[in-house]
């Protein structure tokens, strides 16, 4: 796997307080909120939880593949690659701006997830008519809505998806961004209590930060010559 395509693989992973301490709520309420036989039982717990996060991994791919088509007509025009290493390091400097803010460093970096407001506004009513959920395909549906809540690191890794070079690439991309932040966000609604107390830990959150300043710096380091 080339270093671009593990990029957002290796954000979704470090990314694991922020989805903890972003969505552990919502994750917990909706695993609190099941039946209480389902709640007892390990398995149809995991079923419905596994409905939640599949859900939100569709419609990361489905808004990355967007990404991908849109940043590989913009692109189109520029020779040499250019345009793709651009949005390569656009996105980048976002995922250093988010580490920041993780880490403490940058609370006013919170003010670019008010860009999704006006979308979430139209779609939070769409999730509340689905609650209570009573199977897995009603938490199926909650997920493709949930994967839409305003997110700074879901957007950065949107910029990345741009630079991917096609819709398919873009897909792929958040995809595997999903998929890195699945591990936090399956536990979070099998043991949420202790979860959300991890996330409040403002030490593991300045280590998250760094991670993924980290992660951007190299990408600024290394990316126009793993994108050529």
């Amino acid at each position: 796997m080339d270093p671009f395509t593990l990029t957002p693989l290796l954000i979704g992973l470090a990314s694991a307080l922020h989805c903890v301490g972003m969505c552990g709520g919502i994750i917990g309420a909706l695993s609190l909120g099941l039946d209480p036989a389902v709640q007892a039982h390990r398995g149809r717990l995991l079923v419905h939880v596994t409905g939640y996060n599949l859900g939100r991994v569709l419609s990361y791919a489905a808004a990355g593949a967007l990404a991908g088509g849109i940043g590989s007509g913009l692109a189109g025009g520029l020779a040499g690659g250019t345009g793709h290493r651009l949005l390569a390091l656009a996105s980048a400097a976002l995922l250093v701006a988010i580490g920041l803010h993780l880490a403490g460093w940058f609370p006013a970096f919170a003010r670019v997830e008010q860009l999704g407001r006006p979308l979430w506004r139209r779609l939070e009513p769409v999730g509340r008519r689905l609650l209570p959920v009573r199977s897995p395909g009603q938490a199926l549906a909650f997920g493709l809505v949930w994967g839409w809540l305003p997110c700074g690191l879901v957007y950065a890794t949107l910029l990345l998806a741009t630079a991917a070079g096609s819709a398919a690439g873009g897909a792929l991309t958040m995809a595997l961004f999903g998929l890195g932040t699945l591990p936090a966000t399956l536990a979070t609604g099998l043991f949420t209590g202790w979860f959300v107390r991890l996330g409040d830990g403002a030490r593991l959150r300045r280590t998250i930060g760094a991670v993924l300043i980290a992660f951007g710096l190299g990408w600024i380091w290394l990316g126009p010559e793993l994108a050529a």
